[in-house]
């Protein structure tokens, strides 16, 4: 579904009745959907006629009509598909909308929105509404009584449906939207993430609405009608609470200052990041630019499995330290274990893991609780492992140094591509990067540099000489990389993750991608493939 009300409403219908609610984001391909759908055993879908993102109309009604297909092959058979006329409303109004030989049809602007129609299994939002009563008792639940369960990536490809508590998950949540964004009635929350991933679920609409805050639904993308659109709504609402990914902020710092300046935007309290750590170009434009150098950075760090915060300054009360996580939040109990599971006393860089469990832990891996062992609790006994390496300083903050699988041995040396992605984003001349390993032959790995510069800058020798320096320079000569690829853009989810995946296939030449459909743009893919023949071992870079 778009980020529209009626997601909301049935998220919470579900919550009220005890039916487990599965949102799946509404970029998926149908077979994505398909694959969800059937691991969940789901009986009902609820969707809307289309979105639009930015300039470009999504069908999600056509996407479901083919998910519907698939399960029904697969021997599962829905009882009913629910309809927003969500488009249909905002668009054509006024045209009014034909209904003739069982399909629905709308044009607006050369756009034509098809909305395939099955009378035995399709109805419409608006009049189903129409026959309910006002009133609807809650269904009591214990509870460890599963809430709903959300998928994730995982390793092997499949998706993990990860099971949520009704009790600890909004406990947890309610807890840490109040003080991690440091809420008090009155405030206006704007989160940019979708509800289809777990930040929208927890600080869009349980952790927010558990403290009764106002929130704001936005649908569309950062850039569009302009790169000023965050701001705009900044103003026009009085947000006082903003949270947002690091790579929407590296996408903004691209575009001129005027489009952040030119809003008032001095309702704005706190300003937050989410999805990965903080680079420090990124966290100062972010402090200085968007807050006016008033407004604390809360750089959280959590997981779909955590259901909410495990580290994370607390706005007004934690020091500050660019790209740090800082501390743990109530109840959370992190530590650093070397590779032979031993406890890091003090200072000292490992494994992220946590020693006891917390209200938000995610209780198994929906119909799979083998994998859900063997996934977080298998390789350290006794802990949650993250994935993700860490970093204890001096002062006992936390810094997450990445994803373990995005670790290399380079030459003997374990190096974090994320160590290497904020050596490259300091340059004056790159918006932002993505590093990935390579084989090589005599190194064992080679860093593989996708390098993406600010408007009006051009890319040549000396820039990758500079870039190359840097590297030496921040980390060390075996750090050096061994390839620079020009890109126009990365290839990034909805929810603004760069997909790492498809860029180590890019880097291999190896067009077995895959499903693409939860990309921003997959035109970017074939754009990366084809400037492939640019690269050059002794000139590691495209010249244009």
């Amino acid at each position: 579904m778009p980020m529209i009300l009626e997601l909301v409403v049935a998220m919470f219908a579900c919550a009220r009745i005890g039916a487990i609610h599965s949102v799946v984001f509404g970029g998926y391909s149908s077979e994505s959907l398909a694959e969800r759908v059937l691991d969940g055993n789901c009986k009902i879908i609820i969707t809307a006629d289309g979105v639009f993102r930015g300039t470009k109309l999504v069908h999600l009604k056509n996407i479901v009509d083919k998910t519907v297909a698939i399960c029904k092959e697969k021997d599962l058979h829905l009882n009913a598909v629910i309809v927003v006329k969500h488009q249909v409303n905002l668009l054509s109004i006024k045209k009014g909308l034909a209904r003739t030989n069982g399909a629905a049809k709308n044009i607006f602007n050369g756009y034509n929105l098809d909305v395939s129609w099955n009378p035995n299994l399709d109805v419409w939002w608006h009049e189903e509404m129409m026959k309910v009563n006002d009133v609807c008792e809650p269904v009591w639940v214990d509870a460890e009584h599963t809430l709903f369960t959300l998928y994730t990536s995982g390793s092997t490809g499949k998706p993990k449906g990860c099971v949520h508590s009704t009790g600890g998950y909004m406990i947890y949540g309610a807890l840490s939207f109040k003080y991690v964004f440091d809420y008090f009635p009155g405030d206006v929350f704007f989160c940019t993430g979708d509800i289809g991933w777990l930040t929208g679920h927890t600080y869009i609409v349980y952790g927010s609405l558990l403290n009764t805050a106002t929130c704001i639904l936005y649908e569309g993308v950062p850039t569009h009608p302009d790169a000023g659109r965050y701001w705009e709504i900044v103003e026009k609402y009085g947000v006082t609470q903003f949270y947002t990914a690091p790579t929407a902020i590296r996408t903004l710092m691209r575009y001129d200052d005027a489009y952040v300046t030119k809003y008032d935007r001095s309702t704005l309290r706190v300003l937050a990041s989410v999805g990965e750590p903080i680079n420090r170009d990124a966290w100062f434009w972010y402090h200085k630019v968007v807050g006016e150098g008033r407004c604390p950075i809360v750089d959280t760090f959590w997981q779909t499995e955590t259901g909410g915060h495990l580290l994370t300054p607390i706005p007004f009360c934690t020091p500050l330290k660019p790209g740090c996580a800082s501390l743990p939040f109530f109840g959370v109990e992190p530590t650093i274990l070397d590779e032979d599971g031993n406890e890091i006393e003090g200072p000292g860089k490992g494994y992220l893991v946590i020693k006891r469990p917390w209200p938000a832990i995610m209780r198994t891996v929906f119909r799979d609780h083998e994998r859900f062992e063997q996934t977080y609790f298998k390789r350290f006994p006794g802990y949650y492992f993250t994935g993700d390496g860490g970093m204890r300083d001096e002062d006992g903050f936390f810094w997450v140094t990445g994803r373990v699988d995005d670790m290399l041995n380079v030459s003997g040396h374990l190096l974090s591509t994320m160590e290497v992605e904020a050596s490259l984003v300091g340059h004056n001349s790159v918006a932002e990067t993505a590093v990935v390993r390579h084989p090589h032959p005599v190194k064992g790995e080679c860093l593989y540099c996708f390098v993406v510069l600010k408007d009006g800058c051009k890319f040549d020798e000396s820039v990758v000489q500079e870039l190359t320096q840097k590297v030496e320079a921040q980390i060390g000569p075996f750090a050096r990389p061994e390839y620079f690829h020009h890109a126009i853009a990365l290839p990034k989810t909805r929810s603004g993750k760069t997909v790492r995946r498809i860029l180590r296939k890019i880097a291999a030449n190896d067009k077995e991608i895959g499903d693409l459909s939860t990309l921003i743009d997959e035109s970017v893919v074939q754009e990366l493939f084809s400037s492939r023949k640019y690269l050059n071992r002794k000139t590691p870079l495209r010249v244009e």
